[in-house]
């Protein structure tokens, strides 16, 4: 297998495209600080969010309880990644204080063994790591992770790395096959790749091993998290949850026997992220293959002319081999941009150009339409056909939205950490070659 390709740094690459340069640095000049507003719960006649005003709580600074969802956390995690690549790339560097800010406070809230997630700290420290099914604990953990890489890649600054670490450094403690480890593995997958991103930015092979672990232990008999969720009996967090089932948490099987892309379409595409990530930084044949037939089944039988994927409203999954209705489809803008992560990792893996195909079909269609063009409504299911009288609440249409919502920040700063970066995703370079998938016109050194 070849050496791995890197992509060509940002402050390397500028996109000059007529469509695509502008939404740079619209993020950058009015998403991101609209967004940071909308963090601080100060953008009237929106839902609120909550996030900093957690960090505050767990930090000591502000009495009271954990408000909003419980892996709220990330919202603040994503922003801080997509302000990392604007400050990279040359269009954001007026947002460093605000990060610097929130890198601060987030390492305040950090509790002293490394540990950092608000719900857990403030509403039930004692119950950690009990329910990862639901709990989003590791999830939180590897957008923190993320974030952290691209800050510091960013701006060399090493407060929010070394707050990540310390993290990343207890779940390795806490997690793995060996006795007196506790044999689970997330429920939203997520960090898998994170742990990648780290070991690139610091060169410690345990958090490769670490995912390595996380990826292999899914599928095993008996299935940690059935069991789990059966223990709950039925005190769900969240109440869709009565009907999770294997296949939903990609746990049916061992990733690496999996033949078609199964369940909550967002976690599926992060595992098959990792699964190509771990096959080209250990080598693994196996691996590859895995990745590789994943995709096939996405892009041949599974995906929409648009690039969206998980045609299920319901528990937002994929379902059947050409089940892809044009009216009551889901979609999410998540899922779309995962697929993106996804055909960008197959294609560092192979050299092979045709996956930016698919990069260039799910960013031109569902992750762009996705976010109006002043950057602060949004569509987050992005389906084919809607017929606005027929998106009813309480019925199987009520998913469906005729025109684009404003609020909800948990899933704006995702789509805006996938803008910030485009640019760096065309260019990609190995050791004696450069590689070109550019779709858009820009220049590099």
């Amino acid at each position: 297998m070849e050496q791995y390709r890197t992509p060509i740094a940002l402050d390397q690459v500028r996109i000059t495209d007529e469509l695509y340069g502008p939404m740079l640095r619209l993020v950058a000049e009015r998403v991101l600080p609209y967004q940071w507003e909308a963090l601080n719960d100060r953008v009237p006649g929106t839902e609120k969010s909550h996030c900093l005003d957690n960090f505050r709580v767990a930090a000591g600074d502000l009495p009271g309880r954990h408000q909003g969802a419980i892996f709220q956390d990330t919202d603040l995690y994503k922003w801080l990644e997509a302000v990392a690549y604007c400050i990279a790339n040359g269009t954001g560097k007026h947002l460093l204080p605000l990060a610097q800010e929130a890198a601060v406070l987030i390492a305040r809230a950090q509790e002293p063994d490394g540990y950092l997630n608000t719900y857990i700290t403030i509403e039930c420290p004692e119950k950690r790591w009990s329910n990862l099914a639901e709990g989003h604990e590791l999830y939180g953990a590897g957008h923190l992770i993320e974030a952290a890489v691209a800050y510091y890649r960013a701006t060399g600054e090493k407060l929010l790395l070394d707050t990540a670490q310390r993290f990343a450094d207890l779940i390795d403690r806490t997690f793995g096959a060996e006795d007196g480890k506790c044999h689970g593995y997330p429920g939203h997958q997520e960090i898998e790749l994170a742990l990648v991103k780290l070991y690139r930015a610091t060169g410690e092979k345990r958090y490769l091993h670490l995912a390595d672990y996380f990826i292999r232990q899914r599928g095993q008999k008996p299935n940690y998290l059935l069991a789990e969720m059966a223990g709950r009996k039925g005190r769900n967090v969240f109440p869709e949850f009565c009907e999770y089932d294997d296949k939903y948490a990609q746990t049916h099987l061992s990733p690496l026997e999996q033949t078609t892309a199964e369940g909550h379409a967002v976690r599926a595409v992060y595992m098959y992220s990792a699964m190509a990530d771990l096959a080209l930084e250990l080598g693994d044949p196996e691996m590859a293959r895995a990745a590789e037939t994943l995709y096939n089944n996405i892009v041949q039988r599974r995906m929409y002319i648009t690039g969206g994927i998980g045609s299920s409203g319901k528990l937002e999954r994929f379902t059947a081999d050409f089940d892809l209705p044009n009216d009551r489809m889901y979609c999410e803008s998540c899922a779309s941009i995962g697929l993106m992560m996804f055909a960008q990792r197959m294609a560092a893996l192979t050299g092979e150009a045709r996956y930016y195909d698919t990069v260039e079909l799910a960013l031109s269609n569902t992750v762009l339409a996705g976010i109006s063009r002043e950057g602060d409504r949004y569509f987050y299911v992005n389906p084919l056909e809607v017929w606005p009288d027929n998106c009813l609440p309480s019925t199987s249409m009520s998913h469906v939205k005729p025109v684009r919502q404003r609020g909800a920040p948990v899933h704006r700063p995702h789509r805006r950490r996938r803008a910030a970066v485009s640019d760096r995703r065309h260019l990609r370079h190995d050791h004696q070659r450069r590689l070109e998938h550019r779709h858009l016109p820009g220049r590099s050194p």
